[in-house]
């Protein structure tokens, strides 16, 4: 795995490894890309060169890193699969949002880039929301966040935009834990819900059986847009 940055803890005691993936000129803003729980694997990877690719500075800290560093899994290889449900259960995401908030310190101090996003998946989609609310980033993205409906008590701390994106058929997100999330969300000035009938967790993957292209490619337009107007 291609880590080209260390980033030191907000303790200053340890640091972590990203991948960091620049655009040609001058990034029009920063995206801090948050990963599932396969780690800094393959497809976050491409999430951030695409990112690069439309002109952003894309950033993906390594979040396991307390764990073990350099963890890169296959969701489609079940062994795999297995090691990330593990991983889950002994990954602290307060010490993620820590690692996120220097991450975001890093950009703007090392970097210079003065805005910056967030886009998380899975995991990432729950931590993208709790940088919403314990941080200051610019504007967050949220696809299919697990847990979201048991932090609805720290909405009213949401400052900047937020958008999530929410299959309907989601395994890990069950309907009555979805109805949550509209009903503490909807009337939110700075929140954005998108629903994606029929579709599952995983939907918006850059690759693997979990992929449905057409409700990826309509997730990733809205969230381009979404980030073109409140980062650029």
């Amino acid at each position: 795995m291609a880590f080209n940055a260390q980033i030191e803890t907000l303790s200053g005691e340890d640091s972590f490894g990203a991948y960091v993936a620049r655009p040609e000129g001058t990034p029009r803003a920063a995206i801090i890309v948050i990963q599932e729980i396969f780690g800094v694997n393959e497809g976050i990877r491409q999430k951030c060169d695409k990112l690069a690719a439309a002109g952003y500075l894309a950033v993906a800290p390594d979040l396991f890193w307390r764990i073990e560093p350099g963890i890169e899994l296959d969701p489609d290889v079940e062994s795999d699969f297995q090691k990330a449900l593990d991983y889950m259960g002994k990954n602290n995401p307060d010490k993620n949002v820590r690692d996120i908030e220097a991450t975001i310190h890093f950009i703007r101090r090392q970097e210079g880039v003065a805005k910056v996003g967030c886009v998380g998946y899975c995991l990432g989609g729950k931590l993208a929301y709790m940088t919403a609310t314990r941080t200051d980033i610019d504007a967050s993205v949220g696809y299919y966040g697990v847990m979201i409906d048991q932090m609805l008590n720290e909405a009213h701390a949401i400052a900047h935009p937020l958008m999530l994106h929410i299959p309907t058929a989601d395994g890990f997100v069950p309907p009555e834990a979805q109805a949550k999330m509209h009903e503490g969300l909807d009337g939110h000035a700075k929140v954005t819900l998108h629903d994606y009938e029929g579709l599952d967790h995983g939907f918006a993957t850059e690759m693997g059986k979990r992929r449905d292209e057409e409700g990826a490619d309509l997730a990733d337009s809205r969230t381009a847009e979404f980030f073109a107007a409140n980062l650029v």
